[in-house]
């Protein structure tokens, strides 16, 4: 299990859909993920426009990877890089601190992780 970017154990960010670069519901990380999947975010239809405009279409199912596609609403774990483009472009979807993996710092300020931070 991970450390989030509070120092502690990281939480699962989704089951369902099933994210995370091992598809363990975790926003868990190592040498291999080079995109460094570490934000666990909330996905929202702003967003999702964005990345399909990016070329990144998160919202249609693709069977080959057993991936139902996202709905706004959906958590999901999102890579570091491109959560930084979506807050250059006012897009980006707010952030479970909790379960966002502590190797997104090397990245992402604390500051902007703050401030897009999601509160019950």
């Amino acid at each position: 299990m991970g450390i989030n970017v509070f120092g502690e154990k990281i939480i699962t960010c989704s089951n369902y859909p099933l994210t995370g670069f091992f598809r363990d519901g975790c926003c868990n990380t190592d040498k291999n993920d080079l995109g460094l999947h570490t934000v666990c975010v909330i996905i929202t239809n702003k967003f999702l426009s964005f990345s399909k405009n990016l070329g990144n279409d998160l919202s249609t199912p693709n069977r080959d990877y057993n991936f139902p596609g996202l709905k706004e609403g959906d958590k999901w774990c999102l890579c570091a890089k491109r959560w930084q483009q979506a807050l250059n472009h006012n897009c980006a979807p707010k952030v479970i601190l909790e379960a966002t993996h502590e190797k997104t710092l090397e990245i992402l300020s604390m500051k902007d992780l703050l401030e897009y931070a999601y509160t019950k």
